[in-house]
């Protein structure tokens, strides 16, 4: 199409923007993602596009969500790591997993990096860190790039959201990002999940986020292992070390964290 216009990040192949559409390579999984995408406009949920079916070359068509991303530049705009930020997040979160609570899945879905539902499990998103958010006059327009959504806990999509956010990621990653009050890392994490309406201890969903962290290392590494090119580029710049370098640093959280490194350029799972 000579209309066009290639759009910024991604680690496999991008996506464009044709008019008020978004045009990406379609994988096993996306029929699946397309079928939650159906039932949140259904439920009446606008934080995520549409999905509109494919095109004629195979790729998945979704509705263009409006407003700025953060980028491929380092640091981060400062709002990025505001309050204000955080609750709307957080908001996002709880409202998105009211809207998908009553979504069963297809006996034979597929998901991107597996996992099978049961009751009491939710399709998340798995992936709504910054990178993936759309922002128009300071209001958060909704969260794309939902690839990875599969069957989780809520708890495990709150942990991976409240790490990209808060942010608990490595001292190295985040201070790359711009973000440097480490000390307000309670702080901002308490006010995230009593924005989202989780009430237990600190120390218990810190445990969760280096379980969910540990998960996702080694299931970077299992996927490079099985010959995904996306995957193996995560290990060659180091994303796998970086999440097992939160990991630890977690330990003990919100106890005295340990010194941080130097920063340098960041590792992080965007895809566009």
């Amino acid at each position: 199409m000579s209309d066009e216009r290639r759009m910024a990040g991604g680690n496999t192949g991008g996506a464009v923007r044709v008019g008020d559409t978004v045009r990406r390579a379609a994988g096993r999984w996306t029929p699946s993602v397309h079928a939650v995408l159906r039932h949140l406009e259904a439920a009446g949920f606008d934080g995520a596009p549409r999905a509109l079916g494919f095109d004629e070359q195979g790729r998945e068509v979704l509705s263009f969500l409006p407003g700025d991303v953060v980028g491929d530049a380092r640091p981060w705009p400062a709002w990025v790591h505001s309050d204000d930020a955080l609750r709307q997040v957080a908001r996002w979160l709880r409202d998105l997993h009211t809207a998908v609570a009553g979504f069963t899945p297809a006996p034979d879905a597929v998901w991107r990096e597996g996992g099978a539902w049961r009751p009491g499990l939710i399709i998340g998103h798995n992936d709504a860190a910054p990178y993936n958010a759309a922002w128009s006059g300071g209001r958060l327009t909704g969260f794309f790039d939902w690839d990875f959504a599969a069957p989780v806990t809520p708890e495990w999509d709150l942990a991976f959201t409240a790490f990209a956010w808060v942010p608990l990621h490595a001292r190295h990653v985040v201070a790359a990002e711009g973000f440097t009050a480490f000390d307000q890392r309670p702080r901002r994490l308490r006010l995230f999940l009593d924005t989202y309406g989780w009430s237990g201890s600190l120390a218990a969903f810190a445990e969760i986020v280096r379980r969910r962290v540990s998960a996702s290392a080694e299931g970077i590494r299992r996927v490079a292992a099985a010959g995904d090119p996306a995957y193996q580029r995560m290990i060659e710049h180091g994303v796998d070390t970086a999440l097992e370098t939160a990991v630890r640093e977690l330990a003990g959280f919100p106890g005295p964290e340990p010194a941080g490194d130097e920063p340098h350029p960041s590792h992080r799972r965007d895809r566009t």
